[in-house]
């Protein structure tokens, strides 16, 4: 089991494919199984790298409140554990704000793909998301808050497994509290222009955790940001339009994986 190291912390992380690396930083209290349909669409033109952050399935615990400078060298570490000089980030929520942070002054970060991200944690509200990992009912309420009711009625199957997956890998509450804790105080405005690299944001049309005007003013403050925004699809617009937002992150990492070639 693949593991980078922050000081005490233990990180585990997976990785597979070849060639350019794209990591993944998931949502507050999500374990890598919310980045599988990315995963498996990247793998192979790209090596992908999936973690979990402290607080979340086989990574460390250590006791909370965590910051963004925590989780931002976190990042880091897994990074250099893997020997990636270079990287694309891709980050959903919390993951989102996490990659903004790194890309201030990590020299790693070549691209940023942000879903569900605002530029200030007032825009957050991930309290709907969370349920314990021991309660499938409750499990399964808190989806109706992130996935289109079209969504839960027409992929039952995928409803049930993802609720397998959330009771084997996501955070308990102390976890996902110390992870969430890291969003407050965040307020980007003032410094999103030092974060130069190119940016591609993605947000449902129907998030009801993060609004999607969050989401364009967030691309509007990147000085190479470009806002997309996906039609009818809530918070995990990564797993209910799976195909578009695949399509959209293939685009944008082969675009600047030729760029740098061409360089």
């Amino acid at each position: 089991m693949p593991t980078a190291t922050n000081g005490n912390t233990s990180l585990y992380y997976d990785r597979a494919g070849e060639g350019d690396v794209v990591v993944f930083v998931p949502e507050a209290g999500l374990g890598g199984w919310s980045w599988g349909w990315q995963h498996a669409a990247l793998a192979g033109p790209f090596e992908v790298v999936v973690w979990d952050l402290r607080g979340t399935g086989r990574s460390d615990a250590p006791p909370g409140p965590y910051d963004l400078e925590t989780l931002a060298a976190d990042l880091e570490a897994v990074l250099a554990d893997c020997g990636a000089r270079t990287a694309h980030v891709v980050g959903l929520g919390l993951g989102g704000a996490i990659a903004l942070e790194a890309a201030r002054d990590s020299t790693r970060i070549e691209t940023l793909s942000l879903v569900g991200t605002g530029p200030q944690g007032t825009a957050f509200d991930l309290e709907p998301l969370f349920a314990p990992p021991d309660d499938e009912t409750a499990i399964r309420d808190s989806l109706e808050t992130v996935l289109s009711p079209a969504f839960r009625a027409e992929q039952p199957d995928v409803v049930d497994g993802i609720v397998d997956w959330r009771a084997d890998g996501d955070a308990d509450r102390a976890g996902w509290a110390a992870q969430a804790a890291a969003l407050e105080g965040f307020d980007a405005t003032d410094w999103l222009v030092e974060v130069t690299q190119p940016a591609l944001v993605v947000h449902g049309t129907d998030d009801d955790l993060v609004p999607s005007d969050a989401g364009r003013d967030l691309a509007r403050g990147l000085p190479r940001g470009e806002f997309v925004p996906v039609e009818g699809a809530g918070h995990l617009a990564t797993i209910e339009q799976s195909r578009t937002v695949n399509d959209l992150l293939a685009g944008f990492l082969e675009e600047h994986a030729e760029l740098e070639l061409e360089d």
